[in-house]
């Protein structure tokens, strides 16, 4: 079975009346005699995965990289089937014996074929929401897994939800995920201005743009923006910095055609973290930007050129376009009005920079080599967790309602304010995330070490900053981390 991708370059010759409906980059599989039909009544395996991955960016699945992954799962595991005799669609018997084998092959069959413990678990939602579709359809009779109900609740709200039983134990899932603390945050900050521990300059060490390393480094610790979301950020869609600084955070509106699921949101950033772009902009990226010849390269497409830029949109080769309808391909295309790209971080000849993890684990691999042996390996989305956890320290111990107290008789936002003082913390952070449901937050906390920061939060902190009457947070976190079991996702 051969996995490719769709492109509709040259339709016109394929002996069609209509553009194909197929999106581009969708993934497909191909049989090995390169035929989608045999003349059979049923239609084979392959037509009937292809069907149910053209419908994917309908069906909550909206990233290319998406389409991919869930490609591969179904691709690996129908071959495997095949090698042991069993059909796709076969009985229930056989697809359970099937399963039963496929876990013993990922779990202890050759190196190169065995499956980390999330991975098995991902594979098995991915099979497990094909096999649904493929049984509402009726191409299959039967799928291979067992479920359990259960229960999820939040603030007394709870939904019924199914429990796939092929999944694996895992260790507790607090320890999973990993972030900087914050010793070695301050480290990771210095390492990308090229300083020392003691914040004078690291004589040994010699790179370049550190400025525009720094300020990005900064821009992902404040929002919580994932790589591709901070890396195909354009100038004009920075928030002005207000006149003065201000301990409450800064609205950060994100793009719905950059982020995860495209779905518009709103992060905040620190005043800070702001300022340090905002001066990259004016400074460093504009002596690089001004005059700069640099195009896209060919094979990316043609060239954007962009005028009248404003915060809101501006004309792409003549045609007013808003920031927020551009993809990322399309963002990396675009040539700014005077010269070099129009991405956020640019390199020496103002071409895009986008090598974000490179940067983060180089700058990791000097700390550890000249000054701390422990520190960790640091990848984009580790700043993204690192984020999570200070935002929830500060939710939780009210950083964020003394601020607003300081603040209410100036002119910042007041909506932010009553947000900052008023709302849970789970649903904060559920909204500068990104995620769909704070069920999912929940989850993604439960992977995190949020033990200690709540019981520091109202054993120390908590009386402070008046918490103390919050029976309810402190009820439900007691509930929350008390009944942790080793088999949560």
């Amino acid at each position: 079975m051969i996995l490719s991708y769709f492109s509709s370059a040259g339709w016109q010759s394929w002996d069609v009346e209509h553009r194909p409906v197929i999106a581009e980059g969708m993934a497909l599989l191909v049989d090995e005699d390169l035929l989608f039909e045999d003349g059979q009544a049923a239609p084979r395996p392959v037509t009937v995965i292809n069907q149910w991955l053209r419908l994917l960016p309908a069906s909550g699945a909206p990233a290319p990289s998406s389409w991919e992954n869930y490609a591969r799962a179904v691709k690996e595991w129908t071959e495997f089937l095949a090698e042991h005799g069993v059909g796709l669609f076969d009985s229930r018997d056989q697809l359970k014996a099937g399963l039963s084998r496929y876990a013993e092959h990922r779990a202890a069959g050759p190196i190169r074929s065995r499956f980390a413990a999330t991975t098995w678990g991902q594979h098995m939602s991915i099979l497990s929401i094909f096999y649904r579709w493929a049984m509402q359809e009726g191409f299959a009779t039967a799928e291979p897994f067992t479920y359990r109900s259960a229960r999820a609740v939040f603030s007394g709200t709870g939904r019924a939800m199914q429990m796939n039983l092929a999944v694996r134990r895992t260790p507790k899932p607090h320890v999973t995920i990993k972030y900087l603390e914050p010793d070695f945050l301050d480290l990771f900050r210095k390492g990308l201005r090229g300083l020392a521990p003691d914040g004078t300059r690291d004589t040994g060490y010699s790179g370049r743009e550190m400025t525009r390393n720094a300020a990005v480094g900064d821009l992902a610790l404040a929002t919580g923006l994932r790589r591709s979301e901070f890396t195909h950020l354009l100038p004009w869609e920075i928030p002005a910095l207000p006149p003065a600084p201000t301990a409450i955070p800064i609205p950060f509106p994100v793009p719905a055609a950059i982020t995860k699921g495209r779905k518009f949101r709103t992060t905040w950033i620190s005043y800070d973290a702001l300022a340090g772009l905002h001066d990259y902009l004016q400074l460093d990226r504009a002596a690089v930007t001004g005059g700069s010849d640099w195009r896209p390269p060919r094979r990316w497409g043609e060239a954007l050129l962009v005028t009248d830029p404003d915060p809101c949109g501006g004309r792409v080769n003549g045609v007013r376009r808003s920031w927020g309808s551009l993809t990322p391909a399309e963002r990396q295309r675009l040539v700014a009005p005077e010269g070099g790209s129009c991405l956020l971080a640019v390199k020496g000849d103002g071409g895009p920079f986008t090598a974000w993890a490179t940067v983060f684990e180089r700058t990791a691999d000097r700390i550890r080599a000249r000054f701390e042996p422990r520190f960790p390996h640091v990848h984009p989305h580790r700043l993204r967790h690192s984020f999570s956890m200070q935002t929830l320290e500060y939710l939780v111990t009210g950083y964020y309602r003394h601020a607003a107290k300081l603040v209410c008789d100036t002119d910042a936002d007041a909506a932010l304010i009553f947000y900052l003082s008023k709302a849970d913390p789970l649903l904060v952070l559920r909204d500068l995330l990104g995620h769909s449901t704070v069920l999912t937050t929940e989850k993604y906390l439960k992977r995190l070490d949020t033990t200690r920061i709540y019981r520091q939060a109202y054993e120390t902190a908590g009386t402070a900053a008046g918490l103390s009457e919050d029976t309810a947070a402190r009820q439900e976190a007691h509930a929350e981390f008390g009944d942790d079991t080793d088999g949560e996702l």
